[in-house]
């Protein structure tokens, strides 16, 4: 009874975290900059995005819903496989003050499906997901955005199509 009881309560929170959202038209962002924002790598380290990043270059791969981890582990496996080197994190960025209260077991469950060593490229945006989710637009949210930025953190390169070997091909243009 107790299994029944939690997929029970399970399905309540996904139904009121999806429908805590907007959706957003998407946007063309190459030459913008990118917005100001906080979050918290699965270490629990604060981070603030851009101004923490001091690379010449910074991929962010964000995803609005669990279901852009497959886009996402796609760019990450063919970054790996070509031999693109430069920093990479993934940004899990949910709007809404709802998913805010369930930070901690959202946290918690991505750490269970995120080996250790990865967690500090694994930065949470809640307090300012509509924000960024607002900038990039989130219309087909399972493709992740993919975003190369610099070192003043202006966009260099957005792509929000799903994997594309074109778009890694221009990535790696960009950077070498």
């Amino acid at each position: 009874m107790a299994s029944l009881k939690t997929i029970f309560c399970s399905l309540i929170i996904v139904s009121l975290l999806s429908a805590c959202s907007t959706t957003y038209p998407n946007q063309s962002l190459t030459g913008e900059s990118f917005p100001s924002v906080s979050g918290q790598s699965l270490e629990q380290e604060a981070i603030n995005i851009p101004g923490d990043f001091d690379n010449e270059y910074t991929l962010l791969l964000i995803g609005y819903k669990q279901d852009s981890q497959f886009d996402i582990d796609r760019w990450l496996i063919a970054l790996d496989f070509t031999s693109t080197n430069l920093p990479v994190y993934e940004l899990p960025t949910i709007q809404g003050m709802f998913p805010r209260m369930f930070s901690t077991l959202i946290d918690n469950g991505m750490r269970k499906g995120i080996p250790k060593p990865l967690w500090k490229g694994v930065i949470t945006i809640y307090e300012d997901g509509d924000t960024v989710q607002k900038f990039t637009g989130n219309e087909n949210p399972n493709n992740a955005r993919v975003i190369l930025i610099n070192r003043a953190g202006k966009i260099l390169y957005f792509y929000d199509q799903g994997f594309g070997v074109e778009a890694l091909k221009n990535i790696r243009d960009i950077i070498q």
